[in-house]
């Protein structure tokens, strides 16, 4: 009797961890993703299937996990945030993935759903509002802030969705990951070698960020972006 009744726990409980929504959590910091993932795990209808801190061990995981949604930052070990968005939509058109990062949400919420994904949430409201964001694009809808959906319903209404509120959103999603890396301390070779990229390559966008933003020399980029790291990114 006993161990039919083990039995039917074994399968009760296999059965309710096949009915959760499977998510991956993609951040280069692993005290976040503990963080998350607690919280995550304490839901009776979502579980996280696995976890990564780059771009490739990310598209491994999804490949191998088939997870139903998935978490990522901007910022990662290798590569970037977008970039992985980016390669989800390309290669798995219906999985959808939630941005949850410090960055800037007016400067990277637009980015980040042009890419693919379906909804940004900033790390600072993560706690209070993560599952609800999960939830929500679970569903098919799209999870923003009240602030920035308002922002961007007002850009479009009044005609000026075209329109960069600062220099800095004329920047191209790369543009804007190597300023971010420059404002943060890294050198050319640095950057080339976290982005995948040729040293020669991340000169040419040093020099398309310094004539967007009408810098005069590296210095005055180096500055110019520590300074907007500071402002933008806590």
């Amino acid at each position: 009797m006993d161990m039919a009744i083990n039995e039917d726990m074994r399968a009760s409980k296999q059965t309710a961890a096949s009915t959760k929504r499977r998510v991956l959590l993609v951040d280069d910091h692993p005290i976040v993703r503990h963080g998350i993932g607690q919280l995550i795990n304490q839901e009776s209808d979502l579980m996280v299937c696995g976890e990564a801190e780059d771009t490739q061990q990310a598209m491994s995981a999804i490949q191998n996990l088939r997870p139903d949604i998935v978490i990522v930052d901007i910022s990662l070990k290798r590569g970037s945030g977008i970039d992985l968005v980016k390669n989800v939509r390309d290669n798995y058109e219906n999985l959808p993935t939630l941005v949850v990062s410090m960055h800037d949400e007016s400067l990277y919420a637009e980015r980040v759903l042009r890419a693919g994904a379906r909804g940004y949430l900033t790390k600072q409201e993560a706690i209070e509002k993560v599952l609800t964001a999960i939830r929500r694009v679970l569903k098919g809808e799209i999870y923003l802030s009240d602030r920035m959906t308002g922002k961007m319903l007002f850009k479009i209404t009044n005609g000026r969705a075209h329109l960069a509120d600062s220099p800095i959103e004329h920047l191209s999603d790369r543009e804007l990951e190597v300023f971010r890396l420059i404002g943060s301390g890294r050198g050319t070779r640095q950057i080339a070698g976290e982005l995948h990229l040729s040293i020669k390559t991340v000169e040419t966008y040093r020099e398309h960020i310094k004539d967007k933003l009408h810098l005069k020399d590296a210095s005055e980029l180096v500055q110019h972006a520590v300074q907007w790291v500071q402002c933008h990114v806590s």
